[in-house]
């Protein structure tokens, strides 16, 4: 799977609408069926920064993605949100889903 994390710095006077600004995305990507997840957190440290964590199936799905009506919308809509240029972390995996934290395991 191609698995990719991404860091969003937006605008401090952007940051609690951030969510609903982000949703169409959000929700049409998740909708792609080579999508395996699309999840925003916001970090504890910086109000004003988001975090993508995001997986394709394969690269024939990150390319439909990136080739996407909605990817090329968010393209043209979402940089006024942002205070810099998204921090991102691409790469391939050989799985297809989570694996546990063998560490930390509940008995």
């Amino acid at each position: 799977m191609i698995f990719i994390t991404a860091k969003f710095r937006v605008r401090p006077e952007y940051a609690e609408q951030w969510p609903d600004v982000s949703r169409e995305f959000t929700e049409a990507t998740r909708a792609e069926p080579g999508n395996l997840w699309f999840d925003w957190s916001r970090s504890l440290d910086d109000p004003a920064e988001y975090v993508l964590v995001e997986a394709f199936r394969d690269e024939e799905a990150g390319a439909a993605h990136v080739q996407s009506a909605h990817f090329k919308a968010a393209q043209q809509t979402l940089p006024r949100y942002l205070a810099q240029t998204p921090r991102i972390i691409n790469t391939t995996v050989p799985q297809q889903n989570w694996s546990e934290l063998g560490e930390l395991a509940v008995p």
